[in-house]
């Protein structure tokens, strides 16, 4: 069997963007169970709540929901495990330095497949306020607004 070459998409936290300014972004491989994989490559995987940690220089992911897999039986792990993220240790160590900033998260943002492997991308984050959220929905109304009548334009 070939290996499937390029990238497919498996879960993308849409609301990560809404919530958070995304700083910086990192790519890293996450250590799974076979079922696991199986699992993902049906596309079954959430990342909506997760987040996260990083502890004795290993980086954790928390609440990744994991949906189990039909046909795996006794060799299904957790759901809602806390999965190993592989980095370099010179990305974890920038990790650490950026995380003791006040006001920075570190939050999941896509899970995918690149080539055959299983990758995560983690986004250095900081919180937005209410009014930051505001200012983007005023935003994305007047770019809508535009592309409208843009479009009404061109087509009469």
């Amino acid at each position: 069997m070939a290996k499937e070459k390029g990238t497919k998409l498996i879960a993308n936290n849409k609301k990560a963007y809404h919530d958070y300014f995304i700083e910086d972004t990192y790519e890293a491989g996450i250590a799974l169970a076979g079922t696991e994989v199986k699992s993902l490559r049906m596309g079954k995987c959430s990342i909506k709540e997760s987040f996260i940690r990083v502890e004795d220089e290993e980086v954790f992911v928390y609440q990744m929901h994991i949906s189990p897999y039909e046909k795996g039986n006794i060799f299904n792990k957790d759901p809602l495990r806390v999965r190993k993220l592989l980095l370099h240790k010179s990305e974890i160590r920038k990790l650490i330095g950026h995380q003791k900033m006040k006001g920075y998260t570190l939050i999941p943002l896509k899970v995918y497949f690149k080539d055959s492997l299983v990758k995560v991308e983690i986004g250095l984050a900081r919180g937005k306020k209410l009014y930051d959220k505001r200012d983007d929905i005023a935003k994305k109304d007047v770019k809508r607004e535009a592309e409208r009548d843009f479009k009404v334009r061109n087509l009469g």
